[in-house]
Formats: structure tokens, sequence, C-alpha cells
């Protein structure tokens, strides 16, 4: 198995009141519940602020890293995440393994 990083980028921003977010929660429980043992780091949101170095601002809006058997395997999973539901796009990173 091999780690990938679910980087999320877009999508319609932070529900703004207490049901909507607890709706929100409760989607990416479900899907994270499904993944089961494949999840490494659920990860988490990125807060608006950033610094970028470098030429690159692409506006990444989170991140997830999941354990998949293969790149065909880590996309199955992210086609399946609420990021897309809700109109963002999900950039699939295989990681190299350092130690």
């Amino acid at each position: 198995m091999a780690k990938y990083v679910l980087l999320y980028s877009g999508g319609m921003g932070m529900a703004m009141t207490p049901a909507e977010q607890a709706a929100v929660v409760q989607e990416w429980g479900a899907w994270f519940t499904s993944l089961g043992a494949a999840i490494v780091d659920p990860g988490a949101p990125f807060m608006p602020a950033v610094t970028t170095l470098g030429g690159n601002d692409a506006g990444a809006t989170g991140y997830t890293i999941v354990d998949a058997a293969s790149p065909e395997a880590a996309t199955a999973m992210a086609k399946t995440c609420p990021q897309l539901k809700a109109g963002g796009s999900i950039s699939i990173y295989p990681t190299i393994a350092m130690m």
C-alpha cells in the first residue's frame, strides 16, 4: 500500500448555519467511515489566510491522506468525496516514503 494526499481546492466554503454545519460534518463523517482503515489522516480544512512562497498560489482548501493499493484505487476513493458534490476539485498526489 502507498499513501496518497487528496488535496482539495474550491468548493462552496464553510457552512453558515448550525444545521448546515451539522449536515456537512455528517456527510464527511459518512465518507470517512466508508473508507475505513484506508484513512491515514482525515486531514482538515485550511484557514483562508495563506502564505505563498514562489509562483504557485493555487488556493488549496484542505486535505486527506489515504492508503491505497494503486493510483486508480486512490482515485476511486476520491470520486465519492463530498468535496466534489460541493463544486470543488481534488488533486491526488502519490507520496514517497522517506524512511
